[in-house]
């Protein structure tokens, strides 16, 4: 492989990112789909709650991640992965016309099993993507491609939330423009995928345990086997479950304590999301291309001394009087204490990107190379389990404890200042010792 400074335009890397991207995109757009027609009463609810239906629906598409990511990373390994992600993406195609049946005949539990159905073509996408950047990138095209590679989920997360919801508004319930989006993406993310250059095995004569339980725990005892890639897939999931405890909360935050409306809390998710992206890029101008544990550790400090930044910014917040609810306009024109506030959240952003991508640049360079998937998808499975993890954290704090959304945010802040002087304490002098797994 010739060193190039563009990656974005090389034929190695551009289909696999164009792949990426357009998956993350057809998850989005069709999960909000699913919350705008579920909260606005598009499709029949058949005696279920709103809230129980979108709960519902976020558990059935993080389930596949832990039944299925460990036998997920041993397929990856076993074979082509240009092959594998073609015939995924087809899987993906077929899924949504399952999905189109959901929504032209209006049926809920269709639409429901098309949602686990995404979350099951996810979890075998999730090893490969993050397995074969190594393959077809240089040592120090590495952290470049993970950048990019997060700039560009943060992007298609960002697109997919605003133009779910946007043609379902614009249609007025008329399910067909929706299903045409989806099934355009899907098909355009498998032509895309049919560029992929074909890939070295790592491991041909792997045996498939189909056996989902037993090899989740081989899959996350290989890797607790390797210090320094287990401390970073913790590092990881870590970050999962900061983000799910924010993100999840943006709505709630917009309503109490900012009293905007839907397009303020979409406001706020997009500033997020826009910070993830300009972290990521900037991560190879401060880092360079090394593993820098150095950027990883601003990012920490960004996380916790911003998440003070904002509860400190909503307690300087108007009151609003009569029930008055604020658009983006109203908020843009309300005062200097809800641009602290978008400034805040943008800022938890950028600083996530500084500490993320750093780590999925570890996690792939000390991953021994026959392994590099199953490591990933033990990532995956850590990664649901915090997520869950930050849910249940959620509900005792704001339901059984009642206590402040403010008080939510600055006790993660404190952990996540604990967790990651913890991971940086420990983690510093295994990298110093570990070998670079990766070939030159």
């Amino acid at each position: 492989m010739k060193k190039n400074d563009h990656i974005l335009g090389t034929r190695r890397f551009l289909p696999m990112f164009l792949t990426q991207f357009f998956g993350a995109l057809n998850d989005n757009v069709f999960k909000q789909s699913l919350v705008v027609i579920f909260t606005f009463g598009w499709i029949q609810h058949q005696g279920l709650e709103i809230s129980t239906l979108n709960n519902l629906a976020a558990l059935l598409f993080i389930l596949p991640f832990f039944i299925f990511s460990a036998t997920a990373g041993q397929i990856a390994d076993k074979y082509e992965r240009s092959k594998l992600i073609r015939a995924i993406k087809i899987l993906e195609i077929l899924i949504m016309l399952i999905a189109t049946l959901g929504f032209m005949f209006g049926s809920l539990w269709l639409l429901i099993f098309a949602l686990f159905l995404m979350g099951t073509h996810s979890t075998f996408f999730g090893p490969i993507k993050y397995a074969i950047l190594p393959d077809i990138l240089n040592k120090d095209e590495l952290v470049q491609g993970n950048a990019i590679f997060q700039s560009g989920t943060s992007i298609a997360i960002l697109i997919g939330m605003v133009l779910g919801g946007a043609i379902i508004f614009w249609s007025q319930g008329e399910m067909l423009w929706i299903s045409l989006t989806v099934l355009v993406i899907a098909i355009v993310g498998y032509l895309c995928s049919r560029y992929i250059l074909p890939q070295p095995i790592p491991d041909a004569k792997l045996a498939v345990d189909w056996n989902f339980l037993h090899t989740s725990i081989d899959t996350l005892r290989y890797a607790k086997s390797l210090p320094t890639v287990f401390l970073v897939l913790l590092g990881n999931s870590w970050y999962w479950f900061y983000g799910a405890t924010f993100l999840t909360q943006i709505p709630l935050l917009a309503k109490q304590y900012l009293h905007g409306s839907e397009n303020v809390a979409s406001l706020l998710l997009m500033l997020f999301s826009v910070g993830i992206g300009i972290g990521s890029l900037l991560c190879k101008k401060i880092g360079g291309t090394q593993i820098n544990l150095k950027v990883v550790m601003l990012g920490c400090v960004g996380l916790t001394l911003f998440a003070f930044y904002l509860t400190i910014s909503l307690g300087f917040l108007p009151p609003v009087t009569n029930g008055q609810v604020l658009g983006l306009y109203d908020v843009f024109h309300a005062g200097m204490a809800y641009y602290h506030v978008m400034f805040a959240v943008a800022l938890l952003g950028i600083f996530g990107g500084f500490y993320i991508v750093p780590l999925y640049t570890m996690m792939q360079a000390f991953a021994p190379v026959s392994h590099r998937a199953r490591v990933v998808s033990a990532n995956n499975i850590l990664n649901a389990i915090f997520m869950v993890t930050a849910s249940i954290f959620s509900i005792l704090i704001l339901s059984f404890l009642e206590l402040d959304l403010t008080v939510l945010f600055n006790i993660t802040a404190i952990l996540s200042a604990i967790f990651s002087l913890l991971l940086l304490k420990y983690l510093r002098p295994l990298i110093a010792t570990t070998p670079y797994s990766l070939e030159d």
